[in-house]
């Protein structure tokens, strides 16, 4: 029987890492367990690629929150978190770093499995209507160079920054259409269908982690523009590399 997606549980309550590699499981993924960030880093040091992480923001050492900024920084992996605290503060903080999804402590693992699910789709190949239409590989705007092979974006310097899933798919979106702008809703249906509950602010920190990737100054864009009321519009000249 083929194996399942690769689920890393990473918390520092044991009971809540039992109940998690059982429950999922049982429900056809490979989970990994790992009390603390220092040993899922030991775990990403050999080569223990997951396909999604479900982390804990409030762990002893290096937190959720600083671990999910490493991933972002040097993956591509989705990440839920798990938080005890409901405050908007946590979740927009969580969201804004590069979170996929969030669930509030306690949790049902029912909720969390669907969750995964919802991540999991959006992170994937998907439907087709998900699929960015470009008809080259390798993209040029402003500095840039963009590999849609690598998912990664390219500037002067020669440093290659790695784009999450939401992150690759937004800037793709954006790619296919310069010039023009998109709404919130537009950018949604383009980049996830409106598969899963998505909070109403997530295009807007999608774009904000974008901008950080690709703006010289990400708090005074010239690329990705603010359309207030409208939504956002990529300004810049695309050209095949």
């Amino acid at each position: 029987m083929e194996a399942g997606p690769h689920i890393a549980v990473v918390d520092d309550h044991q009971e809540i890492r039992q109940l998690l590699v059982r429950y999922l499981g049982q429900h056809g993924y490979t989970v990994s367990a790992a009390g603390s960030a220092a040993e899922f880093r030991a775990q990403l040091e050999r080569g223990e690629l997951p396909d999604l992480v479900v982390l804990d923001i409030m762990m002893p050492g290096e937190d959720g929150l600083s671990l999910c900024r490493h991933l972002r920084a040097t993956t591509t992996l989705p990440v839920i978190f798990l938080t005890a605290m409901a405050e908007d503060t946590e979740r927009i903080v969580g969201l804004e770093i590069g979170a996929d999804d969030y669930l509030v402590k306690p949790f049902n693992p029912r909720e969390l499995l669907a969750r995964i699910r919802a991540v999991l789709r959006r992170s994937s190949s998907g439907p087709s209507r998900e699929e960015p239409t470009l008809k080259t590989e390798r993209l040029r705007f402003a500095d840039k160079l963009f590999d849609m092979t690598r998912h990664e974006v390219t500037g002067s310097d020669g440093v290659a920054v790695p784009l999450s899933t939401a992150e690759y798919r937004l800037l793709c979106v954006f790619l296919e259409h310069p010039g023009k702008v998109l709404s919130r809703d537009a950018l949604l249906d383009l980049t996830s269908g409106r598969e899963a509950d998505v909070w109403d602010r997530s295009i807007d920190n999608q774009v904000s982690r974008l901008r950080r990737k690709i703006e010289e100054d990400p708090k005074n864009p010239v690329l990705i523009k603010t359309y207030w009321g409208d939504g956002y519009c990529f300004t810049g000249t695309v050209t095949p590399a």
